[in-house]
């Protein structure tokens, strides 16, 4: 099975996850916290083992590294060429809250870098996928599907559209926010949850997000495949390539997401990254 047929059977897996996460949605289900305090519910577990038995069946070769399964030596890891990183239910606290943004993400990596990353949404059916050699599309509930491309250049209303997280800023990312504002105008600023903040600049309706804040491997490498495919990039605030190499800590760096032939991409490189 080559990879774009894998990436296909892999769409399909996350939609059994989210349907196992659906019957515990606004269902007042009992919440837990992990050893760092983020909280785990039932329906994070039920994904977790739809996906895990998925994957081994699909590809018993390789091995896997989801948010739920996680305490795996680095001695282990390190022997890993290729692996898949999941996070069963990406935006754990948006679903608790009720809110319709939570994501099954599942990506498979290589050598550190992501081959092609599956962001499903289970309350609406709709699913990103894609990955940098194979391109990016998005489908509905219907299986109506359709390709998927960055904007390279902001609209015409001169609207230049900035991702943010609802949850998660700090003072790094405001200065940047206000640096980025003198360098190409006014922002207007997108708030939603989970990975799908790198699904909003894959399908073109944003320009940019800046993460100047934590995040974790599995909250990424998904939708980093999915903007890939559909044209932008991923990099640390260095100006280095955004990668996953196996490490003893599961935490990112901070990163930007943009659309790689950005036509203001060079002018604030050149301003705010720093190698």
């Amino acid at each position: 099975m080559n990879d774009l047929q894998l990436m296909h059977e892999v769409v399909k897996l996350a939609r059994l996850a989210g349907e196992a996460i659906l019957p515990f949605w606004r269902a007042d289900v009992a919440v837990t916290n992990k050893a760092d305090d983020s909280p785990v519910t039932a329906a994070d577990l039920a994904a977790h083992r739809v996906i895990d038995d998925g994957l081994r069946a699909l590809a018993p070769h390789i091995p896997v590294l989801s948010e739920e399964d996680c305490d795996i030596p680095l001695a282990e890891r390190q022997a890993w060429t290729r692996w898949w990183l999941v996070d069963p239910l990406d935006g754990t606290k948006e679903f608790i809250a009720g809110s319709e943004e939570f994501t099954v993400n599942i990506a498979l990596v290589e050598h550190g870098e992501v081959v092609f990353g599956v962001v499903a949404m289970p309350t609406n059916g709709r699913c990103y996928f894609g990955g940098r050699t194979l391109g990016a599309w998005r489908t509905e509930v219907d299986g109506q599907g359709e390709g998927i491309k960055v904007r390279n250049t902001p609209p015409a209303d001169g609207r230049f559209t900035v991702v943010a997280s609802r949850r998660h800023s700090s003072p790094q990312q405001e200065a940047l926010l206000a640096g980025l504002a003198a360098s190409v105008g006014e922002l207007e600023l997108a708030n939603i949850g989970s990975s799908l903040k790198f699904c909003l600049l894959a399908e073109g309706s944003a320009d940019c997000y800046p993460r100047l804040a934590p995040t974790s491997q599995w909250d990424t490498a998904a939708a980093q495949g999915v903007l890939e495919g559909a044209g932008g990039e991923v990099i640390e605030v260095d100006g280095q390539p955004f990668r996953y190499p196996p490490r003893e800590s599961l935490l990112n760096p901070f990163f930007l997401a943009l659309p790689t032939a950005a036509v203001w991409r060079q002018a604030f490189l050149e301003q705010h990254v720093k190698p």
